[in-house]
């Protein structure tokens, strides 16, 4: 089980389709992993209007989400390789 004490960051992607590989490679490969998805559109609660100030002028919306993997400490040298080789 993966908690925030045994846990160490080991990737982030921003497309759906590399977020899928990633789950795929670490899955077939016996790595327990938590992914954070984080919404990079949403408002900050330190501006919560700004988006209707600024809208989506000259932003990727490609990376619009961005997932954030995490996996034990012990198996990070292992997933590193293994999600390195597809890169």
């Amino acid at each position: 089980m993966i908690t925030i004490f045994n846990r160490k960051e080991l990737i982030t992607v921003y497309s759906m389709q590399s977020q899928a590989k990633m789950r795929d490679i670490l899955t077939e490969n016996g790595i327990d992993y938590k992914i954070r998805v984080v919404n990079r559109k949403s408002p900050s609660p330190m501006a919560a209007g700004s988006r209707a100030h600024t809208g989506t002028f000259g932003e990727n919306l490609a990376m619009e989400y961005e997932y954030i993997f995490y996996v034990k400490r012990e198996d990070v040298a292992r997933a590193s390789h293994l999600v390195s080789r597809i890169r």
